[in-house]
């Protein structure tokens, strides 16, 4: 059993969904307006630049009155269209502020529907079903500078409440103006619009306008003919990286660095100090006792010696976005390595024979000291003119 199309038996609440919306004079009635259309610049008031970068327009208060007497619930979604040049696009509505009978549309919304200011432009409500995937292609490479495209577009679409496949919108971020086309939206209806508020959606990207693949050229590739080429192909002009970088002459174990590096690494820059502590027979030129006006008595400190590191790879000066992987390798120390390395410490390190300064050898602990025994003188006795003993 039917009621006015309005009540069915295996629908129980249409019946009262019908009488909330006032008897039974059918379903409620689409907004359906006309106005002029202008940019949001020149909405009265202080410049408002924001505007320029949502989906959001500004309508009059009059257009709110009849949204509530249609009982327009929210979202308030509409949609705009262009009759003269067949152009729609969607989007929501942020105020109602607007002088009558005028709209306030951003720029890119002008320019997707082919406006110019003043133009007449259709509006009526809509409904929209959530978005679950948007794919969009930036028109410009600049976009990859971005470094998280995705979390700045998630902030940009909280001034968005629909996209619509074909739309080129724009976005501001860091003093920068971007253009973003709608390539593709999921689920595809005829409206070929979704809703973005409230819902998680799957963000896609298609390479920006103009970008160009870089083209590749793989060092292990077949060799080029030539003379003097290493096998396996050249990398640049000079040959291999570490022909290039000359790393011979740069290696931790070169000679030549090593020579170099202790040339102006030497410990023993300053003044030396005799072993005896005797001073210099030079006299130093004495000062005078009076201060002179603008001269410092203060001894003058000494420069700062330049010490240079040797204990470790020398620097590599490259290009940007080369790498270089040419250092030697040190393997792992296997247990034999161990064992022996335990060993030779075990041995003593000091079993040879010292030798003194002077040139002789220098005495083991154990040598005893011979001692001298002085002689004691024999106590005076007199002696005879004869010789002989008393």
């Amino acid at each position: 059993m039917s009621f006015g199309n309005y009540y069915e038996q295996d629908d129980p609440m249409a019946m009262y969904q019908m009488l909330q919306r006032g008897g039974m004079r059918g379903p409620p009635k689409r907004f359906d307006e006309y106005y002029r259309c202008y940019p949001t610049v020149m909405l009265p008031g202080p410049e408002r630049e924001d505007l320029n970068y949502g989906g959001k327009i500004i309508m009059p208060p009059s257009a709110l009155e009849k949204l509530t007497r249609l009982h327009i619930t929210y979202p308030m979604l509409f949609e705009l269209t262009n009759g003269q040049m067949d152009r729609t696009t969607h989007c929501g509505v942020l105020e109602f502020i607007a002088e009558e009978g005028k709209l306030y549309l951003p720029n890119w919304m002008m320019q997707a529907l082919l406006l110019d200011t003043g133009d007449l432009i259709q509006i009526r409500s809509t409904d929209l079903a959530l978005a679950s995937l948007v794919k969009l292609q930036p028109q410009d490479v600049n976009f990859l500078e971005i470094s998280d495209p995705k979390a700045v577009l998630e902030k940009a679409f909280r001034n968005f409440s629909t996209v619509t496949k074909g739309d080129i919108f724009s976005f501001k971020y860091n003093d920068t103006i971007y253009d973003v086309a709608v390539l593709e939206v999921k689920p595809e209806s005829d409206k070929m619009g979704v809703c973005v508020m409230e819902t998680d959606v799957e963000v896609d990207f298609a390479p920006p306008v103009g970008y160009v693949e870089p083209t590749r050229t793989s060092g292990t590739s077949t060799p080029r003919s030539g003379i003097g080429m290493p096998a396996g192909g050249m990398l640049h002009n000079q040959g291999t990286m570490a022909q290039a970088i000359n790393y011979d002459a740069i290696a931790p174990s070169s000679n030549s660095a090593l020579a170099g590096s202790k040339a102006v690494s030497s410990n023993f820059l300053l003044g030396g100090q005799k072993l005896s502590a005797k001073k210099s027979s030079k006299t130093p030129t004495p000062k005078a006792s009076t201060p002179v006006a603008g001269t410092s008595t203060n001894p003058p400190a000494p420069a700062a010696t330049a010490v240079r590191r040797t204990n470790g790879p020398q620097p590599l000066r490259l290009a940007p976005n080369k790498l270089f992987f040419g250092y030697e390798i040190k393997p792992l120390k296997t247990q034999a390595d161990k064992d022996k390395e335990n060993a030779d410490a075990q041995q003593p390190h000091f079993a040879g024979q010292g030798y003194t300064l002077k040139g002789g050898v220098k005495r083991e602990k154990e040598e005893k000291v011979e001692v001298k025994e002085e002689k004691k003188p024999e106590p005076s006795v007199g002696r005879r003119l004869d010789g002989r003993k008393v």
